[in-house]
């Protein structure tokens, strides 16, 4: 008997510890969708770490529902944080961006992922309906990107965009993501090419 649970305990802690990390601390997350080309491609499967620190550029995990009218009951996003909360955010209809007055390289994409698309589709920046819905705005964040305006990012929220800007329904449509829909942060593997882009991207 005594043989038995020498075994037999190590391998219930084992398997607790396995169930307890991917359920507390990992989330498992299929990419769905071009909005993050070329650094994360549609159908790859990547992690979301809840307990990972939200930092500018990371690449995060949101619950849509509630932020986009399109977004589908728990469906979640995967987008590239730009803007924290209390930042100023420029943004010109050529595609250079600008948080806190300094202009952001953005590196990872090149200069056409950075235009077009989603920008231009919404001259007036994003919509207001669903912003004031969020958090009763109003027009008090009229945040109209693409004409040079500076815009705040309010508390608790992030201002989030995908990395190809020409396909990217993101914060340029339906504003602001609250802190409350965050379901993590994502992380690659550090033998994967793109790690330190997805990982630890430095501007």
């Amino acid at each position: 008997m005594k043989k038995t649970l020498s075994w037999l305990i190590p391998v219930a802690i084992g398997l607790l510890l396995a169930v307890g990390i991917r359920f507390l601390w990992l989330v498992p997350v299929n990419v769905s969708g071009a909005s993050m080309e070329p650094n994360l491609k549609n159908g790859q499967h990547v992690v979301a770490v809840k307990t990972a620190k939200v930092k500018h550029n990371s690449v995060i995990v949101f619950d849509a529902s509630g932020v986009d009218p399109n977004a589908a009951p728990k469906e979640n996003y995967v987008k590239r944080v730009i803007g924290m909360p209390g930042d100023s955010i420029r943004y010109s209809k050529t595609g250079k961006l600008y948080v806190n007055g300094k202009y952001q390289s953005q590196n990872y994409i090149s200069k056409y992922e950075q235009q077009g698309g989603t920008l231009s589709g919404y001259n007036n920046g994003f919509n207001l309906v669903t912003a004031a819905r969020q958090n009763d705005w109003s027009n008090k964040w009229s945040l109209a990107i693409g004409n040079n305006r500076v815009n705040k990012v309010p508390k608790n929220c992030y201002f989030v965009l995908g990395d190809h800007r020409s396909v990217s329904e993101d914060s340029r449509v339906y504003g602001f993501v609250p802190k409350s829909k965050l379901v993590g942060v994502v992380k690659v593997g550090f033998w994967k090419s793109n790690h330190k882009i997805i990982n630890d991207y430095q501007n």
